[in-house]
């Protein structure tokens, strides 16, 4: 049998302005790419302006609405889910773009660090200091998006703001213990890794089990636990996202792609794409071209 290449889950690449390193976005519900476990350099910061989801941040989940706020470090292993009329704002971010508060302040950047005397990852609405920590998070996005006079001060300024605001008020996470293992963590990059790497492949569960020497039961739960769904579930997911990607950047005929990314029949494909997405492939290509006629 050919050796399987086991290495980890590629970086995601953030392109920050070398400028100024720093992003802010408002986005709409969850986009396949990051529908999927990925972990970047960049430093995030999301605001749930609206709706509901749930988080999976190092094999603990997070389910989460309007006014809750999540701070995600740069190693961390991380996908969302949407659950209803979803809206976030994303503010990512290069560290050293607070190297000089950081002189000063040597804890400043505590709060994205997952260890036992840091903040939780999630800071739910309804905190005393909630409301003082969205209005610095919108703050930055208005400035970003205006681009005013001076606005790269004041986007610096309520950064700072908001993580010192958050080391004041916000104590250990008590749960801290429910986070995956490191070793563990990297065991599932993995086999995420080869999933993706080989997408066509009929994989079975244990097979996906034997890439790291375990149970197919043992591997099952640890899986569940970091990526919020059963490894084979998991892979159509994978396989769904991979798709759109093939549909946006290409006009191969459909059940050519269903074929390259691992489903057997156009059916099949036809069906899981619907219920993952609510349309059909042929009008998410559409949608993907320009075209919002259903």
């Amino acid at each position: 049998m050919k050796p399987l290449n086991l290495s980890p889950i590629a970086r995601d690449d953030i392109y920050l302005p070398a400028e100024f390193p720093l992003t802010a976005s408002c986005t709409f519900g969850v986009s396949p790419s990051f529908q999927r476990l990925h972990w970047h350099r960049a430093l995030e910061i999301n605001l749930i302006a609206q709706g509901s989801g749930t988080y999976v941040i190092n094999g603990r989940e997070y389910p989460f609405e309007r006014g809750d706020l999540f701070l995600i470090d740069s190693n961390d292993l991380h996908r969302a889910y949407e659950g209803h009329d979803l809206k976030m704002i994303v503010i990512m971010f290069n560290p050293q773009l607070l190297a000089g508060g950081q002189r000063f302040d040597p804890e400043l950047l505590l709060p994205f660090r997952s260890h036992d005397s840091s903040p939780s990852h999630h800071i739910v609405n309804g905190h005393t200091q909630s409301q003082v920590m969205i209005t610095y998070i919108e703050n930055i996005y208005q400035e970003y998006i205006q681009n005013k006079r001076s606005s790269r001060s004041v986007i610096i300024g309520q950064l700072m703001l908001f993580l010192a605001e958050v080391n004041r008020h916000f104590d250990a996470d008590p749960a801290s213990a429910g986070f995956m293992p490191p070793r563990q963590l990297e065991l599932m990059r993995e086999v995420i890794r080869n999933m993706e790497g080989d997408l066509s492949r009929a994989w079975t569960l244990r097979e996906l089990a034997d890439l790291v020497h375990l149970s197919p039961s043992r591997f099952s739960t640890l899986f569940s636990q970091a990526a919020g769904s059963s490894p084979l579930n998991y892979l159509v997911q994978l396989r769904l996202s991979h798709a759109v990607r093939l549909l946006e950047e290409g006009s191969d005929p459909i059940l050519d792609i269903a074929i390259s990314c691992g489903f057997r029949n156009l059916s099949n494909f036809n069906r899981l794409f619907l219920r993952h997405f609510g349309v059909s492939p042929s009008t998410m290509r559409r949608r993907l071209h320009g075209d919002r006629r259903e």
